[in-house]
């Protein structure tokens, strides 16, 4: 049987919405007891096609993740500098994360891993977004700090301060911004 295309908007649409939201419902109330059998059951749709989907629930959970904190497609600023470049998407991601709807979502995420990852998807996402930033700055001749350098010196400390619910704005983030860039090789 051939593969058909996904409808965007259709009932596969509709059941991943449904299920999204239930995990996201799930973990802001009781993260010690998600299950697939309780969120199909929060979704209204069969445990089987969480089984089908997911491994487990931390597959579905980094799933859910992925799409609460990151957008499909998302690109990234392209100014011409590196340090704009830089500048403009930490301001974007503080502004994302640091919502109120996003800020109580992470800290569940946070407190319903209970187990250590080999992957992080929304890792893998901002690396992937680091890594273009730094792609074309080295095509710019500009001095660079690696993708590591930016995950660890940018995006882990804005991650760690809406978690802990310290405050951020626009001057944290271009702080984090210079300090990674005086790391630039």
């Amino acid at each position: 049987m051939p593969d058909r295309p996904s409808r965007p908007g259709g009932r596969s649409n509709r059941v991943l919405t449904a299920i999204y939201t239930a995990v996201g419902e799930l973990v802001g109330q009781r993260a010690d007891k998600i299950s697939f059998p309780v969120i199909a059951e929060r979704a209204g749709v069969n445990p089987t096609t969480l089984y089908r989907r997911w491994a487990d629930v931390n597959a579905l959970l980094e799933d859910v993740a992925v799409a609460a904190l990151t957008r499909d497609g998302e690109s990234v600023p392209d100014t011409g500098s590196l340090e704009r470049d830089l500048t403009e998407w930490a301001n974007i991601i503080a502004r994302d994360i640091n919502r109120p709807e996003r800020a109580r979502y992470l800290r569940a995420m946070v407190a319903a891993r209970v187990d250590l990852v080999a992957n992080c998807a929304i890792t893998d996402a901002r690396r992937e977004q680091a890594a273009e930033m730094v792609r074309r700055a080295n095509e710019r001749g500009e001095k660079t700090p690696t993708v590591a350098q930016i995950l660890d010196h940018i995006v882990a400390p804005l991650y760690y301060t809406v978690v802990f619910a310290l405050p951020l704005d626009d001057d944290h983030a271009g702080r984090l911004v210079r300090d990674v860039l005086a790391m630039a090789r």
